[in-house]
Parts: structure tokens; sequence; C-alpha cells
């Protein structure tokens, strides 16, 4: 509850002595203003706009302020919540209603996250981001770090971490049905936005209802093109993740959440390039590639040997399993997940949904009984009530203890897939030219690349003047 409530709730009840109104009185379901969570979301359009539709599922929240950088994206949300207060700028929103908000919603593209989400932090107030966490290694760890320093409570925006599918698939694991596990394929049909494509050119006039300074924000500085905004950035390297930055936080849960691992000490990747001419244009190192597939190596945290991730996007897939007959579904439409085990294997879809094991005849065998909690109300709703109880109080799905050290372990695949298209300048023909066909060798308590160092150049940003984290 922020300082100000108290304070009105306080002088008010002063005021009125032993008059106590009942809440019979002010009607069924009413919940005072005094008793709301009051949350501050900076990102009002597009997803952003979808994330304060389902915070304000609960009577207990209200929506304060509003902040986006383009007035025509945050139009709906404005007409949505006309007395919230309205922002271009988060930092200026933060410094002017941090009395009135007790939490913040942050949905911007991916390199916005971290600098909002720690000014948010640093004010004391509890925080939702949505996936991924951030933009870099760096600063996942750094929001890991603040979450623990502040003491807010945080959750990441990847839904099926709070659904039945992962729990179910968690209590199937423990119970053996599919014994030990060594691999694990997962994949996407991400990317449905152009990538791999040359860099945007030509003159293009800023419209009226965006402030492109404040859209860039920490990225480097680059001409406005409609090519960034407002959805395709996550094709380009300077403001987004790419396929697997986009929808690994969701496909890869199960895995991450099940399985006995954290940080992956090796990474290597192949990844679809396009020439112009073959033999005189190369990828653009700017663009993330058209797909990609990605080999992850985590050791695992009970020692007992190695567990190999496998990962593919932009219509690759892995082979389909033999125990799944021709007819059957591999999978969602958004991707999904295979579980190779020594007892047998399972299967689910992007956010963990239709969990099966295989066969899916197996399917009929007595299945272990819930032992799991289910969160019934969803994955915001778990927020703003865990918000409400107090830091602490509530579980959480997806809190910073979890979800930052899990996206540290997605985008290290992106500094294989990024180094893969490094040029070598020394090359004076047709040969080995690229630098980064390699498998590359991960420290995660140092945050480096051991044997490659031009690879650590995408561990962190150097980011614009003013937005540094």
């Amino acid at each position: 509850m922020s300082n100000r409530r108290k304070f009105i709730k306080q002088t008010a009840l002063a005021a009125a002595g032993w008059y106590i109104v009942p809440r019979s009185v002010l009607g069924k379901g009413y919940v005072p203003p005094s008793d709301q969570l009051t949350i501050a979301a900076i990102g009002a359009g597009g997803k952003g706009y979808g994330d304060v539709q389902e915070f304000a599922k609960s009577p207990n929240m209200r929506i304060v302020s509003l902040c986006d950088v383009d007035h025509e994206q945050a139009a709906v949300a404005r007409k949505k919540f006309p007395e919230a207060s309205f922002y271009e700028d988060f930092r200026m929103m933060l410094e002017k209603e941090k009395n009135n908000i007790d939490a913040v919603s942050v949905s911007t593209p991916d390199h916005t996250h971290a600098v909002a989400t720690l000014a948010a932090m640093q004010l004391g107030k509890h925080v939702y981001v949505q996936k991924p966490l951030t933009h870099n290694i760096y600063e996942a760890r750094k929001l890991t770090e603040a979450a623990k320093q502040y003491k807010v409570v945080t959750q990441m925006g990847n839904q099926g971490g709070s659904g039945d599918g992962v729990r179910k698939m968690q209590e199937w694991f423990k119970a053996g049905l599919i014994g030990d596990v060594q691999k694990v394929e997962a994949w996407t049909n991400r990317p449905v936005w152009p990538q791999g494509q040359a860099t945007p050119s030509g003159n293009h006039t800023v419209p009226a209802h965006l402030n492109w300074d404040l859209w860039l924000g920490p990225a480097s500085e680059t001409a406005y093109n409609p090519a960034y905004h407002p959805f395709n950035w996550r094709g380009w390297w300077n403001f987004g993740t790419g396929a697997l930055g986009d929808m690994a936080c969701h496909i890869m849960d199960p895995i991450y959440r099940i399985l006995p691992i954290l940080y992956p000490n090796s990474v290597e990747c192949s990844v679809a390039t396009i020439w112009k001419e073959m033999w005189n244009d190369s990828p653009n190192p700017d663009a993330c590639p058209p797909s990609s597939i990605i080999h992850l190596n985590y050791p695992r945290t009970d020692g007992k040997g190695q567990i190999k991730v496998s990962w593919y996007d932009g219509g690759l897939l892995p082979p389909r399993p033999d125990e799944l007959l021709p007819e059957e579904p591999m999978g969602n439409w958004d991707g999904g997940v295979i579980f190779h085990g020594t007892k047998g294997k399972m299967m689910c879809g992007c956010y963990g949904e239709k969990p099966t094991l295989l066969p899916t005849s197996r399917m009929k065998e007595t299945l272990p009984k819930e032992t799991i909690e289910r969160v019934p109300e969803g994955h915001y709703l778990q927020w703003v009530n865990a918000c409400i109880a107090g830091y602490g109080k509530k579980k959480l799905s997806s809190p910073f203890e979890y979800a930052g050290p899990f996206t540290e372990s997605i985008l290290i695949a992106n500094l294989a897939i990024r180094s893969y298209l490094l040029k070598n300048p020394n090359l004076k023909g047709w040969g080995d030219k690229y630098l980064g066909r390699k498998k590359l060798l991960w420290d995660a308590t140092a945050m480096k690349v051991t044997n490659f160092d031009e690879a650590n150049q995408f561990v962190r940003r150097e980011a614009r003047t003013g937005w540094s984290i």
C-alpha cells in the first residue's frame, strides 16, 4: 500500500472517530481504494494493453498510470482507463507517481526491460516484466540481484509457468514414469516477423505520435524506420533477442523447471543465412537469422552427468519420435518439447500445454495423483495477490530468483548465434569465412566465454548516455 494511501486512510479514521461504514453498506464486492493495489504500466499498447487487461480482472487493483512512447499505440488503453495519468517517459512517471503506485508492469521491447524494471525496483515497487526478462545476460544477473536487495514481489511473464501442464509433467518425472533424462528437444514456429534481412535504409519522418528517442532508450543511436516499430523490432539485435528470446521462456520452461539444471557450460549452433550473391555478400550481423539450431550442454546440479538441450526455430524441427503415430500432432502450433528418458518419453506443446506420455497409449495408465499446488487464479493474478500480501508472503511461479537464471541460460544461446555471424577480417579468399563457427565454453560465475573472447562483447551492451543500469 502506498504511503499516500496509508496517510489518507489513517487521517480518515482519526477524523471519523467511532463512525465506520460497514462494507455491506458500500455494496457487495466493493473494495475500498485504500485496500487496492495500484499499478502503473510501462508499455500500454500491444502486449502491454493485454497485460493490464489481465491485471484488471482482479477487483483488488487499480491501473493508476500509463506510460508509452507512442500515443497511437496507447490510445485504446487510455480510453479503457480514463482516470489513469499518462506519460511518455517512464522515468518521469516513476518520479511523479512514486507515492501513488505500489507496483509496475513492464511490457516494452526487450531492450528497455532492464532499465525500466530496475528503476521501479529501486523505488521499492513490485514488478511484473514480460519475457524475456532482459535483453542480455548481464542485465538478467543485475535484476536477479536487485530483487534480493530491494525485497519486492517479482514475476516474469511466461504464463505457462503457472499452468497445470508443467506441474503434471513434474509429477510424472518425479514418479519415474520416463526414467532419467539425458536429452531434450524444443522447437518453435517463430519467427513470424522478418529476420535475416539487410539493415533498413532510407529517410523516414518520425510520426508525430511517437517519441523515437525514448523508444530507443538504451539501444545504440538508430534512425527511425517503420521496419522496427511497432512490431518487427524482434528481428534486430539492437532491440530484440530473436525467435529464441521471444519464445524460449515459454517453451523451455518445463525443461528448466523439471530437470536438475541451472546454467549450460557450452553452446554451439548452426544458422540459416541469406546471401544476395553467394560469393560477394554475407549475412547481416545486425539481424537475427531466419532459422537456427542450437545445442546447449547443461551439467546436472546433482553431479550425475550432463543433459543436452537442443533448440530449433524458423521452421526447423527435431525428428518425430518413433512412438508418435503418423497422424498424431507433435507439440502445438507454437512449438513444443520432447523429453527423452531411459524408461520412456513425454511431450508437451508451447506453454506446457497438453502434456503427453509417449506412446500416447500410456495416457491410459494410472497416473500419479496431484502433489504440486496449482495456480487456479492464473499467472497475472498470482502476482497481484502476492503484491497485496507483501514480499515473501506468497509463492510465485516465476520470481526473478527463478526467471533471472532461466533467462541467462537461454540468452547464452544467442552468444553462439551472434558469434557465428562474426566475419573474419583477415580472410583473403573463400574458406572459413566466419570467426564464430565453434563450440563456446561458458563460465557462468564470471559470465564469460572462456575460449572465444570475441563472443563476450554480447554478454552486455554499452547503453546510451542516461540509460545505463
